[in-house]
């Protein structure tokens, strides 16, 4: 079944809720009402996941409800019609291959025959495959250098100012590097960006050597106390050579400048573009040895399937998730509240 189906695969971007342990309501305890803020936060944050996935709710596990729905058991059409839905979701052949070869076993030893089982058990297989081993990022030692990589126009930009707002929330140092010398509005974004949310940047002359920029950012970071040091890169995948060229050379610039560095190299792909994203990851992972994954527009994508994909083919941690253009919306990545946002009707 999963054969007729490769031809139609297609390639295709709360405010915060801080507590001030120190100020507690009278007659309660500080750490009481932290923890309930606390909860407050998670459970609107997990709210706020939810309305914007819409989108790929009605257009994956809708999908998957209306394969269900009316059936008693579970046949061998049933399963079929299944994998056609994961396959045109853009989870990946191989992906879809895994997931349904368990069921199909379970159903054949008469173990799974409820289709509403079935839904449950898909839903913790997926997340299973989301669930890659990662050590958390700690954001130290300082300055803990952070290299974004990806294509132009996956929300590269957009998603490094999102990411120094969370780290200026939790009162950390921020120092943005616009190494992208070649894309002024990528610089004139970052600046924009730098001013409405008060972080500096380091920048070069139009043309200039990306490289040298990343050193002058390393050393302004070492002089000024910088907690945490971000990097915009150039994503012109046109010129695919240079720019692997290219980013090699800031590996190794860092590297030398400061060693241990990058202590992250994360990629930035954009979850409409389903498995040309996977393509891309594997092209920049020439540059090194890439430690995480920020997938972006997941609010404008109805083929969620190629979040398992991209885990499961990669096998890399994605940490953050963009859903939408608030600041607020670039999200710490769980597997668990992901696809409960995902399947909960």
């Amino acid at each position: 079944m999963i054969k007729k189906w490769i031809h139609k695969i297609t390639e295709r971007e709360d405010n915060k809720e801080t507590s001030d342990l120190s100020r507690g309501t009278p007659g309660q305890p500080a750490s009481s009402q932290g923890d309930r803020a606390g909860a407050t936060s998670r459970f609107g944050l997990f709210r706020r996941l939810k309305e914007q996935m819409g989108k790929t709710r009605g257009g994956f596990v809708q999908q998957i409800d209306q394969v269900l729905l009316g059936h008693r058991k579970i046949d061998p059409e049933v399963l079929d019609d299944l994998e056609e839905t994961l396959v045109m979701a853009d989870m990946g052949i191989g992906t879809v291959q895994e997931i349904l070869e368990e069921l199909r076993r379970e159903v054949k030893r008469k173990e799974l025959q409820d289709p509403a089982v079935l839904r449950e058990r898909l839903k913790e297989r997926i997340t299973d495959l989301l669930k890659v081993p990662a050590h958390p990022i700690t954001w130290t030692p300082a300055p803990f250098v952070v290299l974004v990589i990806g294509v132009n126009g996956v929300g590269k930009t957009t998603t490094i100012a999102k990411l120094a707002y969370r780290l200026k929330r939790e009162d950390r140092n921020v120092l943005v590097v616009a190494a992208d010398t070649f894309r002024a509005a990528a610089v004139e974004q970052l600046e924009t960006w730098g001013r409405r949310i008060g972080f500096p940047i380091i920048k070069g002359r139009a043309g200039h050597d990306p490289s040298a920029v990343v050193y002058d950012g390393i050393e302004a970071a070492l002089r000024r106390d910088v907690d945490v040091v971000i990097i915009d890169t150039a994503g012109r995948l046109h010129t695919e050579v240079n720019l692997l060229q290219e980013l090699r050379k800031i590996y190794r610039v860092i590297s030398q400048k400061l060693p241990g560095a990058p202590h992250e190299l994360l990629i930035v792909l954009d979850a409409t573009t389903g498995q040309n994203a996977i393509s891309q990851a594997k092209t920049f992972s020439k540059v090194g040895k890439i430690t995480g994954i920020v997938l972006t527009k997941l609010d404008g994508t109805a083929k969620g399937g190629i979040v398992a994909s991209i885990a499961q083919e990669m096998k890399t941690p994605i940490r953050f998730i963009g859903i939408g253009e608030k600041m607020e919306d670039l999200q710490e990545f769980d597997p668990e509240e992901f696809t409960k946002a995902l399947f909960e009707k």
